[in-house]
């Protein structure tokens, strides 16, 4: 599949099947978030698998809305940022998000982002919420958890149809 092709077919899915990822499949991801471009090659992001599903409930509890599907997933990827290594953690975990999102894609994975970054749980920061679950230091810094597993239904690839090109402008 040509990269344009992983793009229209990436959607966010929110329901998982049983049917667990392969260790093959999760190193394939991960291989993927460590090719990711940061600022300056600093490379501040970690990833953290999370298995468990007891733990998956919890990080499930750590935002008001939209983090449920963690529940339902096979497995989670929590992208932390060593802001000691740089002030660009944001973005560069954005983009490893991204690659992983797509990775997952091409694997014909389900997946979804789930944003931790900017968010809260009854008016307690949602990173501190879930650092206190995985046990990590305030210098690093949540932007999202990727939520992996298979799923019954892939929702459908979009189109070139789908593309609001309004979007783009040139500067003559």
């Amino acid at each position: 599949m040509e990269l344009i092709d992983v793009m229209f077919k990436r959607r966010s899915s929110r329901k998982f099947t049983d049917e667990p990822v392969t260790k093959q499949e999760l190193e394939k991801i991960l291989q993927s978030a460590l090719l990711a471009p940061t600022s300056m090659n600093r490379k501040p992001c970690n990833f953290l698998v999370v298995e468990r599903p007891e733990t998956l409930k919890q990080l499930a509890k750590a935002k008001n809305h939209g983090a449920e599907l963690l529940a339902g997933a096979n497995k989670a990827i929590v992208v932390l940022a060593d802001t000691f290594l740089a002030d660009t953690w944001c973005e560069d975990s954005s983009i490893a998000l991204t690659y992983m999102h797509l990775m997952a894609t091409d694997l014909g994975l389900g997946s979804c982002w789930v944003q931790i970054h900017l968010r809260d749980r009854d008016g307690v920061d949602a990173e501190e919420v879930v650092r206190d679950i995985v046990k990590v230091d305030s210098q690093y810094r949540i932007v999202g958890i990727l939520a992996l597993g298979h799923v019954d239904k892939l929702p459908e690839p979009h189109t070139p149809d789908d593309l609001d090109k309004s979007k783009i402008h040139f500067l003559i």
